[in-house]
């Protein structure tokens, strides 16, 4: 299959970046035949991302796979937020880590311990390839699975927690409806049901002066920043236009 033909029948398929896909794909494929077939499973409409084996996120190449959330550029916000307050001391949490895209890019940044948690296998499957051997992964419900000598010790605690209301998830296009899992992108009637539950327990987990970093959206932002404030925590709220991001930040009193 050639690279004309590649872009023509990804094009028929309805990919609006088909020339840039079937460059991926060529540069991935290891042979025709891999490249046939690969190129099969996207016009499915299998995510590309699973398709290739891999995500783009701040300059890394994030391993993913079938049934694991795929980071999304915008994320690249929170990660970039976070890592503006490491340093050689910090204690790093990323809650719903996924494939370990935010976690990966705050293992490069100073810090003195970094853990991850998820509830998925899979995700902590990709994520022990994605982060160094040193992080810590813990697979289960949010701070259920974290040693008790965290308590009270977490400087930068971040969480891309599920914020698609319920009756929404209808509208998001059909290769995260059908490819990612329901539990990745289905955040409660209102899409703020996992991140109150983040925001409700992280002050029995963040040092004083430590912060909680939540993604959530323009619309949602100030809820979440109420939840923190009810939650004892002194939040703010920043958005990136270039990203089409907004990232609620609380900050735990000292």
């Amino acid at each position: 299959m050639s690279y004309t033909t590649t872009v023509t029948t990804l094009r028929a398929a309805g990919c609006v970046f088909a020339e840039d896909e079937a460059e991926l794909l060529l540069a991935t494929a290891e042979g025709p035949g891999q490249l046939a077939e690969m190129t099969a499973r996207r016009v499915a409409g299998h995510p590309l991302e699973h398709v290739l084996g891999w995500a783009a996120f701040c300059g890394l190449r994030i391993a993913v796979g079938p049934g694991v959330f795929v980071p999304r550029r915008r994320t690249e916000y929170l990660a970039e937020q976070a890592a503006a307050l490491l340093t050689p001391e910090a204690v790093v949490l990323d809650l719903c880590c996924g494939a370990g895209a935010v976690a990966a890019v705050l293992a490069r940044g100073p810090h003195a311990e970094l853990h991850a948690t998820d509830l998925d296998p899979a995700a902590v499957a990709c994520a022990r390839r994605n982060l160094p051997a040193s992080a810590h992964l813990h697979q289960g419900d949010l701070y259920a699975p974290l040693p008790a000598a965290l308590r009270g010790r977490i400087t930068v605690l971040v969480a891309n927690a599920p914020y698609v209301p319920t009756d929404e998830i209808r509208f998001l296009p059909p290769e995260a409806r059908d490819h990612e899992p329901l539990a990745t992108l289905d955040g409660g009637p209102d899409g703020l049901a996992v991140q109150r539950r983040v925001i409700a327990d992280a002050p029995h987990w963040l040092a004083p002066g430590g912060h909680l970093l939540i993604e959530t959206s323009a619309r949602q932002a100030p809820s979440t920043a109420a939840a923190m404030t009810a939650a004892g925590l002194h939040p703010r709220t920043t958005t990136s236009d270039p990203h089409d991001a907004t990232v609620v930040i609380g900050t735990m009193p000292t």
